[in-house]
């Protein structure tokens, strides 16, 4: 298991999965009074969380998919990434995607953390690419 360090300046306990193949963490709201987010207006809210993610890796910020059903609540920026070398505080912007208005509580889980490795790139360049059945199609050209 891959060991990050983390300081909690919240209230709330640390991110955790939820069920034992769980690929995310939800992370909860760090603020002292509800916040409340109208139609199509967005937010950052603070987690009080600091991290310091091994190299090679991010922590991607994406939506909870409970909130997003119920509340048309999502991570604007989704994912959102964390880069190793980050040293400040997490937080997620939240976007209501929604007609009505939605109160985020204290301590509410907002979104939910996935740790991912990632590589490096050299680009190599080449004057073509080599051939495959799709070709260029993209953009729903597969019919589905």
């Amino acid at each position: 298991m891959l060991k990050v360090k983390v300081v909690n300046r919240s209230k709330n306990e640390l991110p955790k999965y939820e069920t034992p193949l769980a690929a995310g963490m939800d992370v909860r709201a760090n603020i002292e009074e509800s916040v409340v987010l109208g139609p199509l207006e967005r937010v950052m809210i603070p987690t009080g969380l600091y991290v310091e993610l091994p190299a090679g890796y991010e922590l991607q910020v994406r939506p909870r998919s409970g909130l997003a059903i119920r509340h048309g609540i999502t991570v604007l920026n989704t994912p959102g990434t964390v880069d190793a070398d980050y040293r400040g505080e997490l937080k997620a912007i939240l976007v209501n995607l929604s007609n009505e208005p939605f109160a985020i509580k204290p301590g509410e889980r907002i979104a939910q953390y996935v740790v991912a490795r990632h590589e490096k790139v050299e680009w190599e360049v080449v004057d073509t690419l080599s051939e495959t059945e799709r070709g260029a199609g993209g953009f729903g050209s597969t019919g589905r």
